[in-house]
């Protein structure tokens, strides 16, 4: 929301909503509607009169559990095109095919990775493990599995379970910590390795990781359609995967001091700050808003 208000290209106007909103009065000074996202989550219920406006929508992509159910909202409100930092080909295994649809790269807001601890001055022999994971436990898996085949948190994060069982991981979940929202690179500069796994896709963690300056071990596979965002393994990040995880920890924790783990980290920050910023984000949101007046 900050980089939009920066882009010169731009002049954004926030509109806060009640459950409902009556798009009519934005007729006559708007080129552009931008939502939040294709859901309820965080969108007043109706958005009252925006098919008869004549004006672009753009929306940013709900989360992918979410999606079934958001597709009856492109009738609805009218969505002309997509963003979000998912592949293309991701979007539309959720999506119809005619869904218009740009990936868009953010999250990284510049100023909160700045001056952050040190490579050399970070914990060690320890691997960061953040964000949900799943239970493992036999009989909640199969009641998760009958309530929602797919999307259920275990599903979703299959890796990132596994890996929070392993006794030299410091584990902790996205909002049982100190350093949630903007504070979270406070929390990634105490560590020199960090975790990123999604089973589906790469999320925000996977840069805002290495843009802290840490080593960053990114599960990578066909599955989770993650070659798209453009790192590359042991020389901005280090892969894995379900079978070779515990392999790449233990090649990292039995050689600590080797200068090669924070060539990777400094070479991965350096690569995340430049093509996941905010700003460039929103100057590629301004080239699709640019394309569609």
């Amino acid at each position: 929301m900050k980089a939009l208000k920066r882009n010169d290209r731009l002049d954004v106007q926030y509109i806060k909503t009640d459950a409902e909103l009556d798009c009519s009065k934005l007729k006559g000074n708007t080129d552009v509607i931008l939502l939040w996202e294709n859901s309820p989550f965080g969108m007043p219920s109706e958005l009252n009169g925006i098919k008869d406006l004549e004006i672009p929508v753009i929306s940013r992509v709900t989360d992918p559990s979410r999606a079934k159910a958001s597709k009856i909202l492109n009738e609805k409100w009218d969505i002309d095109y997509y963003f979000n930092f998912f592949s293309e080909s991701f979007f539309h295994d959720l999506y119809p095919k005619d869904f218009k649809y740009k990936t868009i790269f953010y999250g990284v807001e510049r100023s909160l990775f700045e001056n952050l601890k040190p490579f050399n001055d970070r914990i060690k022999k320890r691997i960061l493990n953040s964000g949900n994971i799943g239970n493992d436990k036999f009989i909640s898996k199969i009641i998760n599995d009958v309530r929602n085949p797919k999307w259920n948190t275990y599903r979703c994060k299959v890796l990132r379970t596994k890996c929070s069982k392993l006794d030299y991981v410091d584990y902790t979940r996205t909002l049982e910590h100190n350093f949630v929202s903007d504070d979270y690179p406070l929390l990634l500069e105490k560590y020199q390795a960090v975790i990123a796994a999604d089973t589906y896709s790469p999320i925000q963690k996977y840069w805002e990781m290495p843009a802290a300056g840490c080593l960053t071990f990114m599960e990578m596979t066909e599955k989770n359609h993650g070659k798209h965002i453009g790192f590359k393994d042991n020389e901005t990040s280090i892969f894995i995967n379900e079978k070779n995880y515990e392999e790449k920890f233990h090649e990292y924790l039995s050689d600590v001091e080797n200068k090669k783990w924070e060539e990777i980290a400094n070479n991965g920050k350096n690569f995340a700050i430049k093509n996941f910023n905010n700003d460039l984000g929103a100057d590629h949101l301004a080239d699709l808003m640019q394309e569609l007046i």
